[in-house]
């Protein structure tokens, strides 16, 4: 059970189940736990050359017993989002907490992890369960439909789920249409059906205006 303790801490209820969490973001916890480090980008031998080849940073650990569990990052906000077998695409430094029984794991996302600043590859969640994602600010969820495609700043993008492709488009960015660009600038243009997690702060972007 994944409850917010107001918008910047997550409790987790464990009832004899376990949960995964970044590493180091538990805060407090009450009743009988067990914790195990976990290595981030995948579970097994593909995690591990999956990790190899992409630099994809996610290191986790796995929280099992009776009682409650507290995380917070950073005073980062929180947003949980529901997955019913479908998949989460998320940033590594996003992503706080998933259900154990969720599949994590690393993705090509193409030439949009070069904007980003987190390499050509994205964090994957999949299965039944919750995941917990986290925002610099609130985030904002925005309803992707074949009829309105959406383009994001690389520096906003937090997370998306749902049949969403996304293109990376370079020589453009937001400030661009201001005339305030510097050098190359990208945006990120997702099309299909699906939702897409915004934070109202920018990361600093390798390729964009930095």
């Amino acid at each position: 059970m994944f409850r917010l303790q107001g918008s910047k801490t997550l409790a987790v209820d464990l009832t004899g189940d376990a949960v995964k969490a970044k590493n180091g973001s538990m805060v407090a916890y009450d009743g009988r736990m067990a914790f195990k480090k976990m290595s981030g980008g995948g579970e097994g031998i593909r995690g591990m050359v999956t990790r190899r080849l992409t630099g994809e940073q996610m290191t986790m650990m796995e929280v099992k017993g009776q009682g409650t569990c507290y995380f917070a990052d950073r005073a980062s906000e929180i947003n949980l989002v529901s997955l019913r077998g479908d998949t989460l695409y998320v940033e590594a430094s996003n992503l706080l907490a998933a259900d154990a029984g969720l599949r994590t794991g690393t993705t090509f996302t193409g030439l949009r992890g070069g904007a980003s600043g987190n390499g050509l590859f994205t964090t994957t969640v999949e299965g039944s369960g919750q995941a917990a994602i986290m925002s610099d600010g609130s985030a904002v969820v925005l309803r992707v439909t074949p009829q309105y495609p959406l383009n994001v700043d690389p520096g906003a993008y937090i997370a998306h789920q749902g049949d969403l492709r996304q293109h990376f488009q370079s020589g453009v960015s937001f400030r661009t249409f201001m005339g305030e660009g510097s050098g190359e600038s990208f945006q990120i243009r997702f099309e299909g059906d699906g939702l897409v997690y915004v934070q109202p702060s920018e990361r600093n972007t390798v390729g964009g205006d930095v």
